[in-house]
C-alpha cells in the first residue's frame, strides 16, 4: 500500500552498504520506520530527507513492517539544528525521548505537534532549559503521568506554595504534614512551582519568549529529571550527552 504521509526523522541509521532506515514520527500515522535505498551514495536524490530533525512529506510503500522510501519532499530541514552543538544536543534528547516513549503505530497527532513545536523553538534561539522541561511535561502528561501539582497528592487539600514539597514516586505536591509518606520528597520554592504549573497548561506550539532565572532553571531541571527518572525509568544516551555538556560548562 501506498502511504504520502507528513513526519519527522527522529532516528537514521546505516543499513547495509548503501541504504539508511529513518524512523518517522509522524502526524496521522504514528512511529513508522521506513527504508531509504542508496540514502548514502553521494548522488542520492533522498539523502537529504534522511537527516534527523527533518521535517517533510514521504511517500512510501508499506505493507507491514518497514516501509520503503518512493520519493519525498522537505518541509524544513532544521539543518541549523545540527550545525550547533547545543541545539543538536537538546533536539537529540527530544528525538530520543520520543523515540523511547511512542510505540509504533500508537496514533501521534499531540505527540507529532509537541516534537514539531520543540524543534521550532530551538530553531528560534528560545531558552533551550526552558523548552525542554516543557517539552518533557507534555510527554509526561500525554504518557498518562501529569503530576498533581495544586494540591497535596496525599490529603487532597490546598496549601500555600511555601508549604508544598515535591514527590517525584507520587506524582505530585506533598503538604508538610504529608511528608512522612514520602520522606526523600524534594523542596521546592514557590517560583518554581508555579512554572511548573504554568507547564502544565501552556502548549508547546503557543510558547512565546519566556525569562526564568538560572537558579529557578536548575532547579526545574532538577525535579523534572527526578520526575521522568520515576515515572519513566529511561535511560537515554543523548540526556548522558546533555550532563557531560553541563559538566563541561556548555
Amino acid at each position: 500500500m501506498l502511504y504520502r504521509l507528513e513526519g519527522i526523522v527522529i532516528r537514521s541509521m546505516d543499513y547495509g552498504e548503501g541504504n539508511k532506515i529513518i524512523t518517522l514520527c509522524t502526524e496521522s500515522g504514528g512511529k513508522i520506520g521506513v527504508l531509504v535505498r542508496g540514502a548514502k551514495k553521494p548522488k542520492s536524490r533522498h539523502a537529504a530527507l534522511t537527516q534527523v530533525f527533518t521535517h517533510g512529506e514521504y511517500v512510501f510503500f508499506r505493507n507491514h513492517g518497514l516501509g520503503t522510501l518512493n520519493q519525498g519532499e522537505i518541509i524544513e530541514s532544521h539543518h541549523l539544528l545540527r550545525e550547533d552543538i547545543v541545539k543538536a544536543a537538546y533536539a537529540s534528547y527530544a528525538c530520543e525521548l520520543l523515540d523511547r516513549v511512542l510505540q509504533d503505530e500508537e496514533t501521534g497527532s499531540f505527540w507529532f505537534k509537541q516534537l514539531k513545536a520543540c524543534l521550532t523553538a530551538l530553531n528560534e534561539d528560545k531558552d533551550p532549559a526552558v523548552i525542554i522541561s516543557l517539552y518533557e511535561m507534555k510527554i509526561l502528561q500525554s504518557a498518562g503521568y501529569a503530576p498533581e501539582l495544586t494540591a497535596c497528592i496525599s490529603c487532597g487539600r490546598e496549601r500555600p506554595d511555601e508549604e508544598y514539597f515535591i514527590s517525584p514516586g507520587l506524582g505530585g505536591t506533598l503538604c508538610r504534614a504529608c511528608k512522612h509518606f514520602d520522606p526523600p520528597a524534594m523542596s521546592i520554592s514557590p517560583r518554581a512551582l508555579k512554572l511548573l504549573r504554568l507547564f502544565a497548561l501552556v502548549d508547546l506550539q503557543r510558547l512565546g519568549n519566556v525569562s526564568v532565572r538560572d537558579e529557578t532553571k536548575l532547579e526545574i531541571k532538577k525535579i523534572m529529571r527526578a520526575f521522568m527518572d520515576q515515572q519513566l525509568g529511561l535511560n537515554l544516551k543523548s540526556r548522558n550527552f546533555l550532563d557531560q555538556m553541563d559538566k563541561y560548562g556548555f
